[in-house]
């Protein structure tokens, strides 16, 4: 394998781990920034009323994004043992 190749296939990995993690954490982050400005309007500092509906939420965004996600996961894997001759020889 030459460096070139490590690289683009680093790079690749890498894309499609931030593509599949994009959905969950960008819903983790709006819903815990609206959470916050919650508590801090009505100044109640409760761990639970934050941990609750991010934990929903979540499990709701899995739900609808879970076939998507689960869809490029295997299109890389797909790809990525298609080109194993290549790599190797």
């Amino acid at each position: 394998m030459t460096p070139e190749a490590v690289m683009d296939l680093a790079h690749k990995t890498l894309f499609v781990t931030s593509l599949i993690a994009a959905p969950l954490l960008l819903v983790s982050l709006v819903t815990g920034l609206l959470i916050g400005m919650l508590q801090a309007a009505t100044q109640i500092h409760e761990a639970t009323l934050s941990f609750i509906p991010k934990l929903l939420v979540l499990v709701l965004t899995l739900f609808v994004a879970g076939p998507w996600m689960l869809h490029v996961l295997i299109a890389f894997t797909r790809e990525l043992y298609g080109s194993i001759p290549a790599l190797v020889g």
